[in-house]
Order: C-alpha cells, then structure tokens, then sequence
C-alpha cells in the first residue's frame, strides 16, 4: 500500500436555481484526506466510510473548512476524498478512477450533482451516470453567503412535493437549458432568468426567510445570479469578479460571506 499522498476536493454548490440534481459548481474551497499528519478522523466520518467501502486501510487524517449541513457540498466531497483516498493507497492512478468513483459516490450520496462538482470541478451538468463540463464564456466568482445554523438533506427533500405542475416542469427544462447556453456563450445578462426555478426552492425557501433576504440582498447589489445553494440554508450567487467583494458586502449579518474562484480541476492526489 501506498503512503504519502493527499487528496485535495473542492466543495460545490448544487443546483443552480433550475436544474435540480442535474448540474452543479465546483468552489475554490478544499477538503483533504490523507493517511497520517495528524489525528485520524472517526470512523462515522463520510470520508472515512467511503474510504473503507473501498477497501481503504488504516487511519485517515481529514481537514475541511468546508462547512457541514449548509448546502456546499461537505458529504460529497467527503465521500469523493475516501474513495480517491482508497485509490491512491492501491497506486491508481484519478483519471481513469474518476467514473467508478462517480459511481460509487453518487450511491453513497444519494445524488450526483455534487459529487461530479467535486470530482471534475467547473460547472457540471450530469445525468445517467455521465458529465460534461459545461464551458463558461466569461470570469465569473461566487459568492456564497453562510448562515450558522444547519439544514438536513432529507429534512428538505421532504420539503417538496411529490408531483409537479405541467406548466412548472416546463418553466425548469427551459431554464436550464437557457443557464447552460447562458454560461457557455458568456452572456451575463440572461443567468438571473436561467437561474429562476419553481420545482424546489420556493418549498424550502418558506422556511428559510434570512436565505430568500440574502438571496435578494444579492441580487440588489449587482450580482448576475443567485440560488438557494444546494439543499440550503446557504445561498450562492454569481457576480462579475471585479463586484464580488461589494456583492458580499450587502448580504445579511446573520452569515459569512465568502468570495470563492470556480475551482478548475476537480479532486486531484498530490505526493505529500
């Protein structure tokens, strides 16, 4: 077994507005996972689980800033760091790992969308088992904002409804698709309609008001875009890099605002 290594992912944000448990973004904001350095993590840890599902050995040191239960992605990457992490102990190699780690995360997950994220960085669109990245035509930051108080996945799926307006289906296939064309021709001006959605975000924003205020907040300040981050309470939005700092400037007191670069290579292992 190899030793000696660290693997490095990005959080993510999911969702974008429209595009439920199909497309997310990978953020400048790392967890790693390596075999000593430290205290090792519990074994109820989601890295440490992914690690021995995959016949992981031996301890498992993890370092997150990544917040846990706000909508950013912590669970995934976990579990893509413990899966890489088994991989790297065997000595093979991430590119051709990525789409059985893919696999195995996304069962561990539950959903895709941010795992992909993390495991292939930029923005991702991902259905059946595939991912593309989605090219962006222009700079954009995110800027998340990061109440202190958590939300459960399961808590907020439970949140929507079982069946959807016809009218509402539609609205969210043509708005995910105006947010790819939007982001891959650089056209700032049609991400805040692309970004509009009515299958999951109204459910779980009645319950969250200081997300919607942030939201809001946001978008008065100048940012293109703006979401409920995953499954919340967090939100994100994409702003002009040069406005990113005013954009955080105006969201509410009652979160951390966070200026995060789009990560551009995914999880990746380096010698340590």
């Amino acid at each position: 077994m190899r030793s000696g290594w660290v693997v490095r992912v990005p959080a993510s944000s999911a969702n974008l507005g429209p595009a439920f448990d199909a497309m997310g973004v990978a953020l400048a904001l790392y967890l790693e996972a390596r075999p000593g350095g430290g205290e090792p993590a519990p074994e109820t840890h989601p890295a440490v689980r992914a690690f021995r599902s995959a016949g992981g050995d031996g301890p498992l040191v993890v370092r997150s800033p990544i917040p846990s239960g706000r909508g950013l992605g912590f669970s995934g990457a976990a579990r893509v760091a413990g899966l890489l992490a088994a991989q790297a102990q065997r000595g093979d190699a991430v590119p051709s790992a990525r789409r059985e780690v893919l696999r195995r995360a996304t069962e561990l997950e539950g959903h895709a969308d941010n795992v992909a994220a993390s495991l292939y960085g930029g923005v991702v669109a991902v259905a059946a088992g595939r991912v593309v990245r989605v090219p962006i035509g222009r700079d954009l930051a995110v800027v998340v904002w990061i109440p202190s108080r958590e939300q459960s996945t399961a808590t907020a799926r439970r949140l929507m409804p079982d069946q959807v307006p016809f009218a509402d289906a539609v609205f969210n296939v043509g708005r995910t698709a105006l947010l790819v064309a939007a982001l891959a021709s650089g056209d700032p001006e049609a991400l805040r309609v692309a970004t509009e959605d009515r299958l999951h975000q109204d459910h779980r924003l009645a319950r969250m008001h200081d997300t919607r205020v942030a939201i809001d907040a946001a978008l008065g300040a100048g940012a293109f875009a703006a979401w409920l981050s995953g499954s919340g309470p967090a939100a994100a939005a994409f702003a002009d890099p040069a406005r990113a700092e005013a954009v955080a400037a105006a969201l509410p007191a009652g979160g951390r605002a966070l200026v995060l670069p789009i990560d551009e290579h995914g999880a990746v292992v380096h010698e340590d």
